[in-house]
């Protein structure tokens, strides 16, 4: 029994990530007895986290003994995520499975004075609470800045104004208790991240870096340029939760300052503010930097003037990402934002450079691949509000 128990967090996981679709998958994966199985995924769906389905059945073709699939709950329970940018803010509830329930965006100057836009993202939150009913577990919270661990302090909000060391989980946690988030209380306490983090870590369980074990991860948010890098399942944050600040490789010394104190880093020369100015263009007052960017790829690859801006980014990101293959040796690469539409104009160019900078790029290139889902960092904010259920299901629900 106590077996059974210690494996229901082990057993979650395995069905919130789609590794164990039937009971059978999970009782290999677990190394339990099929009674063990049957009994930890009975006690699962008790508990309103999974679903197990009455008749067992096997795909068409197939050998051996039916076997009942497992799925998430379609209403189970919820965690809020939230995120803030550069240019506003975004409130989702985000269920097991990654899938995401409801969200509401909110655009509005970022005020100097952090407290008012996460006030403004977890209200959004707890109104879609409120209208759907949903329980909810738990919150996460996805920032554009190294966040120091263990203070939860954003330490280089590079592209707001806020202040260096703005207390972002502590404003976090007491914006849910003065919202009255339903379900979660008054002692909760809110989980905050990076965003590129938290984006990684949505992208290892539920997207393009599915099955890596060493997965490195490079996007642009609206502004700047971020990493991470994820070692067999856990976020490689460093000693203080401030690994992997890839913005400020330096991939051309006489190029722009960056707010660094350097120049010519990933960050200033490689988000879309230096496609847009590359390019020729004004950035215009409608829509955000990063969707502005992204337009102007997919609409206008064919201008000359566009076409040369991407291929000097990606030159540039080239660059980087060579470097970083060097040091960290990762299994996988996986580009978000700007860089995800980069490598679709251009995939060839890209690893190309990669390839020929990189000490093993000719005998074996590592793949690059584009992220594949939408709202990364938000649902990567949901994983990290939903790990303590996946740790401990029991502590949490029961």
């Amino acid at each position: 029994m106590e077996r059974g128990r210690g494996a229901l967090g082990p057993a979650l996981e395995l069905v919130h990530t789609g590794r164990a679709p039937t009971r059978a998958v999970l009782t290999s994966e677990l190394g339990v007895t099929r009674a063990t199985a049957g009994a930890v995924a009975a006690e699962l769906e008790a508990l309103g986290l999974i679903q197990v389905d009455a008749r067992p059945g096997a795909p068409a073709g197939s050998q051996g003994r039916p076997s009942h699939r497992l799925f998430v709950a379609p209403d189970g329970p919820v965690v809020l995520a939230a995120q803030i940018h550069a240019d506003g803010f975004r409130a989702a509830l985000v269920g097991l499975g990654g899938r995401m329930v409801a969200t509401a965006p909110g655009c509005m100057t970022v005020p100097s004075d952090p407290s008012h836009i996460i006030d403004a993202v977890v209200e959004a939150g707890a109104g879609l609470l409120r209208e759907t009913g949903r329980r909810c577990l738990g919150a996460g919270l996805a920032v554009p800045s190294a966040v120091a661990e263990p203070e939860g302090t954003a330490l280089n909000p590079l592209h707001l104004s806020w202040p260096a060391g703005a207390p972002v989980r502590t404003l976090f946690t007491e914006a849910l208790a003065k919202a009255g988030v339903p379900g979660l209380g008054s002692a909760a306490v809110g989980i905050t991240g990076n965003d590129v983090n938290l984006a990684a870590l949505a992208e290892h369980r539920h997207g393009a870096g599915r099955g890596a074990k060493h997965l490195l991860c490079v996007a642009t948010g609206h502004r700047g340029v971020g990493g991470a890098l994820v070692l067999d399942g856990k976020l490689h944050s460093g000693s203080s939760g401030l690994a992997l600040e890839v913005g400020h490789l330096t991939v051309n010394p006489a190029g722009l300052p960056c707010h660094c104190g350097s120049r010519g880093c990933l960050d200033v020369e490689a988000d879309p503010l230096a496609f847009l100015t590359a390019a020729g263009r004004e950035p215009g007052p409608e829509g955000s930097l990063l969707q502005q960017s992204r337009d102007l790829i997919r609409s206008e690859y064919g201008d000359p003037s566009v076409r040369a801006a991407a291929e000097l980014l990606i030159d540039r990101l080239g660059l980087g990402i060579a470097g970083l293959v060097n040091i960290l040796n990762p299994d996988r690469v996986i580009l978000g934002g700007l860089h995800r539409e980069l490598l679709d104009a251009d995939p060839e160019r890209l690893r190309a450079v990669v390839a020929d900078r990189s000490l093993w790029g000719r005998s074996g290139s590592v793949p690059i691949l584009p992220c594949g889902l939408d709202h990364n960092s938000l649902i990567g904010a949901a994983e990290a509000a939903w790990q303590p259920v996946l740790d401990d299901p029991l502590a949490v629900l029961g």
